[in-house]
């Protein structure tokens, strides 16, 4: 949030000092990021005259000016050499004396020797002020302007910039009146108060506005707006002008420069149409139905989702609700007719659209944070004053569709809870003064927040205003008591998988690594990532270019170090977030473990052996169970292209609930990262498994079954093509209650199957074990859960009972 002082002035009524402001501002929770003082860089330049100008004895084009610089009541004469078409005797201009820093050229002055000729300081032009980029000549200006006065102080350029940051619970703060509002409270000056004067509307206005039905409960509330014919859209006034320029917004016209300025000063987003470009009678405020187009007023075609809000005429969208006017709509200096939108928008929906859309703008950053719904109306009629009083016209009855929210709500106000909140001691009274200097209203031991003030939400939140007026610098330090008892747990369900995963990873013998979330483009493409959504605007380094899609490459690289200093077998394990985009929701977070090489060390018996996928499998089922994942898991072969496919499986709950990928690690990659040997991988989404049911801080008791279980073997003929593993799942699924696991013990293939059982065919054998619960299953049960194992399984393989 950027505004000048002057700005500021207009709604605070203050003797206080910039200095007071800013370091008042910090401490109130508005940090000042910048300021920005015309003072401290053009202070040091003054009025000056030019006596007499003559041509330089040595230089064509140079000449000798015989300056008179007043400096209080002396009057001194200064010889400059200037190079200015322009410089003449009895001119008045700019004069920098010796020792001024120039910002335009960014060097001191000093006495020196042009030519021959001595120069004691120079005659200004206005790109070496760095006002503009003008510097055909220097600054000339009225034979009557005070000489030795500070030219900033003439040319009105003495108005200060103080840029604060604003958190996302203060939308108060992102209007010039709110950053008053707290000053005034804090004592440093009197809030002005704003006078809202009715417009009187002279016609009714042709154009009408309507929200549709589904809206009007969360979406746009309230649409308000009105005509105003003959208006003339010529530049807004210097005063306007320089404020907007000096918060970095570049002015426009008088019609887009008004919108601009009320919404800095008042946190008053606001939007006109021009009217001659309005199809129809109806501005019509509904959800897209998706496909639709508008070319906006940044430039930029941006493609609508399904209810996403749109404002449309006759012809189309004419505006992205909330955020952005389209360009076609909007105003130009031949614009006459206009219509003035004030309307209140819905900031979950509004957020929701832009992050999608990608697109930002001054009016979403207020919106999507919490303007007042009650100003809507007080804004329309003081922007319609401005235009009329700027740009002339004719004003319309208001029109309107929708009511203003209720934000009407109430909280205990409780005196003694700054003492137990905060340990702060102030007096009743002095509370009661400070919430009613914020817009609160108090009757009797309640208080009423004011509508622009969503952050208010209960009893502690009117503790930590009054704190935050008073100043947090008055706390005293204390010591905390020791509670009583044995404290309540606080990690949260995800806290409490991280961490188990790490103690887990760590006891099965991996060693934690912490690598950077950036990785280089090349190394991210490898890994499904590297477009632009993920790409750093301001990278450290050309190595860390991109967001990682995966916490493998840096696994990798850090193998890679480890194997070129002579540990070739490393087992690696690293938690940490994932992106697969730029917005919060494309986030993830992993925990991935890396083993290379060898599975244990050299040995007499020979037994030492490459890694292989049954390891990362292994490990990464002993992780998931600690997390508490269910026992019965699928598997299939749906693993990332950076795994060697054919060695490689993905840990399911069903098709769309993937636990874990392990297997091998392509060899495209381990080319790629100069891994030597074998090495396979994990990565594990904690995120994805399953809520338990109830909390408990005890494991639930074992339940063993006294009842002698069953087993049955079965043989089936299957194509040579068939996975085991459907076999598995299709046996496992005729009685989920009773067959406690299925296992294939083995498997008849090759040439001599083939001759047995035909070309393409194999035997797979399992067996299948049975656990009654209640009672001794009798043949004839035993019977019938056989006959369904081996229907379930013709069903889903084709395959038939080997005789």
């Amino acid at each position: 949030m950027k505004f000048t002082l002057s700005w500021l002035k207009d709604h605070l009524e203050t003797e206080a000092t910039l200095d007071q402001i800013t370091e008042a501002l910090t401490d109130l929770g508005l940090e000042v990021e910048e300021v920005d003082d015309p003072a401290a860089r053009l202070g040091a330049f003054r009025i000056a005259r030019i006596i007499e100008a003559s041509p330089h004895p040595d230089a064509d084009r140079l000449r000798l000016c015989r300056v008179e610089v007043l400096d209080g009541e002396s009057r001194d004469e200064v010889q400059v050499v200037c190079g200015a078409p322009n410089a003449r005797g009895g001119m008045v201009g700019v004069f920098a004396p010796v020792g001024t820093h120039i910002p335009g050229t960014g060097m001191d002055l000093k006495p020196g020797v042009i030519r021959g000729q001595q120069s004691n300081g120079m005659m200004c032009s206005e790109r070496e002020l760095e006002i503009s980029d003008d510097h055909q000549g220097i600054i000339e200006l009225p034979g009557d302007a005070p000489l030795g006065a500070r030219y900033i102080d003439y040319a009105g350029l003495n108005d200060p910039m103080i840029y604060i940051k604003v958190t996302p619970n203060r939308p108060d703060a992102l209007g010039v009146r709110g950053v008053a509002r707290d000053l005034a409270a804090r004592g440093l000056g009197r809030l002005k108060p704003l006078e809202i004067e009715p417009v009187a509307g002279r016609f009714d206005s042709k154009l009408k506005v309507q929200i549709d039905p589904e809206l009007k409960e969360k979406g746009c509330p309230l649409f308000m707006g009105r005509t105003i014919r003959g208006v003339k859209n010529g530049p807004s006034p210097d005063w306007m002008q320089k404020r907007l320029k000096a918060i970095g917004l570049r002015p426009i016209s008088a019609l887009v420069d008004i919108t601009n300025y009320f919404t800095f000063a008042l946190n008053r987003p606001l939007h006109v149409f021009d009217l001659a470009k309005v199809q129809g009678d109806t501005l019509r405020i509904h959800p897209a139905g998706g496909g639709e187009e508008i070319l906006a007023l940044d430039g930029k075609s941006y493609t609508f989702a399904p209810g996403m809000m749109a404002i449309s005429d006759d012809s189309g969208v004419e505006s992205i609700a909330g955020i952005m006017g389209g360009e076609h709509s909007g105003c130009t200096e031949e614009t006459v007719d206009v219509f003035l939108e004030s309307a209140y928008w819905d900031p979950i929906t509004v957020a929701a659209t832009g992050r999608a859309l990608k697109v930002n703008s001054d009016a979403r950053y207020r919106f999507e944070r919490g303007v007042d719904p009650a100003f809507t109306g007080p804004g329309l009629e003081l922007a319609t004053r401005m235009i009329l009083d700027l740009c002339g016209g004719e004003p319309s009855h208001v029109v309107s569709d929708g009511a203003v929210p209720d934000t009407r709500r109430s909280h205990e106000f409780d005196a003694g809870a700054m003492a137990r909140l905060v340990g702060m001691d102030i007096p009743e009274e002095a509370q009661r003064e400070t919430l009613a200097a914020l817009g609160f209203r108090l009757e009797g031991n309640k208080a009423f927040p004011p509508s622009w003030r969503p952050d208010i939400q209960g009893p502690a939140d009117l503790v930590e205003e009054v704190a935050r007026i008073a100043s947090l610098t008055r706390l005293e330090g204390a010591p905390l008591r020791r509670p009583a008892g044995v404290p309540a747990p606080i990690l949260t369900q995800m806290q409490k998988r991280e961490r188990m995963a790490r103690r887990t990873l760590a006891s099965l013998g991996y060693h934690e690594c912490i690598t950077y979330s950036f990785i280089e483009d090349e190394a991210a493409r490898l890994f499904g990532g590297g477009d632009a959504a993920v790409a750093l605007e301001n990278p450290i380094s050309s190595e860390m270019t991109h967001l990682r899609p995966d916490l493998l490459p840096g696994l990798l690289q850090a193998a890679a170090r480890n194997q070129a200093r002579g540990f070739m077998d490393v087992a690696l394990f690293e938690l940490g977030p994932v992106f697969h985009g730029g917005e919060p929701a494309e986030e993830a977070q992993h925990a991935t473990g890396l083993l290379v090489g060898h599975a244990g060390p050299r040995d007499p018996h020979g037994s030492q052996r490459a890694v292989d996928l049954f390891d990362a499998r292994a490990d990464a089922e002993a992780v998931l169970a600690a997390l508490g994942a269910p026992a019965k898991q699928q598997i299939d072969r749906a693993a990332p292209g950076w795994f060697h496919p054919g060695r490689a499986g993905r840990l399911t709950l069903g098709p769309k609930k993937a636990l874990a990928w392990f297997g091998e690690v392509h060899p495209r990659i381990l080319r790629a990262f100069g891994i030597k040997g074998a090495a396979v991988a994990f990565t594990l989404h904690p995120a994805e498994l399953p809520q338990p049911r109830a909390a408990s801080a005890t494991r639930a008791a074992l339940e063993l079954s006294d009842l002698q279980a069953v087993e049955r073997d079965f043989a089936f003929v299957l194509d040579a093509r068939t996975e085991a593993q459907a076999v598995v799942n299709a046996a496992q699924g005729a009685d989920k209650a009773l067959i406690e696991s299925v296992r294939v013990f083995d498997e008849f293939a090759g040439d001599k199957a083939e001759a047995q059982m035909g070309a393409g065919r194999k035997s797979l054998a399992i067996t299948v074990r049975l656990q009654p619960r209640e009672r001794t299953l009798t043949e004839a049960e035993i019977e019938a859960v056989s006959s369904l194992i081996v229907e379930k399984v013709q069903k889903a393989t084709g395959g038939t009972l080997r005789g």
